[in-house]
């Protein structure tokens, strides 16, 4: 029994410290914990940008990669394969594979609720992540609308307050952890 869980969320959410904060939480020493590829990439070549078709496909063959190298472990990752599909629609028709295919591969998927949501008072950009709120949110718009019909999908909304957002995420991850799940 194994749990391949996905945190996603538009860009602000807290993905990135809470998988971080997850590490070190001793309820789930037993899972591997992958960080975003995407962001991995732009700060290895900020060049992706110029072509974000091919940007959309390595993050896929890289994410399936590092998934497919820790076979019969649980892992959370920041960001799942279909996250690719929501910023570039075309990836799904080049990679060969369908949504349904996709959801398969993970038990559970928690979407983070954007910073952008609270206002301007609220959200943050950095040198990597320097989307606009109206465009953060349209992310997060278009991640709903590729993640919502996987049969374990939970969205935990923006808080203000950051640590009950993250008590909010936690639980559901210890939840979803606590469920037997089949051998994908």
């Amino acid at each position: 029994m194994y749990h391949r869980i996905v945190v996603t969320g538009g860009p602000a959410s807290g993905k990135t410290e809470f998988v971080e904060r997850l590490a070190k939480e001793p309820a789930l020493a037993d899972f591997v914990f992958f960080n975003e590829m995407a962001r991995q990439l732009l700060e290895e070549n900020p060049d992706y940008r110029e072509n974000w078709a091919d940007f959309h496909r390595q993050i896929y063959f890289k994410q399936i990669g590092r998934e497919d190298a820790v076979a019969g472990r649980s892992f959370i990752t920041d960001r799942g394969t279909v996250d690719a599909f929501a910023f570039n629609p075309d990836t799904m028709a080049f990679t060969g594979t369908t949504i349904e295919k996709e959801y398969q591969r993970y038990t559970a998927v928690i979407q983070l609720g954007s910073a952008a949501s609270l206002g301007p008072g609220h959200y943050r950009t950095d040198a990597i992540r320097n989307e606009s709120i109206t465009t953060a949110l349209r992310i997060e718009q278009a991640l709903t609308a590729a993640w919502s019909n996987h049969p374990c999908y939970r969205f935990v909304k923006a808080e203000v307050d950051f640590d009950k957002k993250y008590r909010r995420f936690y639980d559901t991850i210890i939840e979803i952890s606590r469920k037997k799940v089949d051998g994908l």
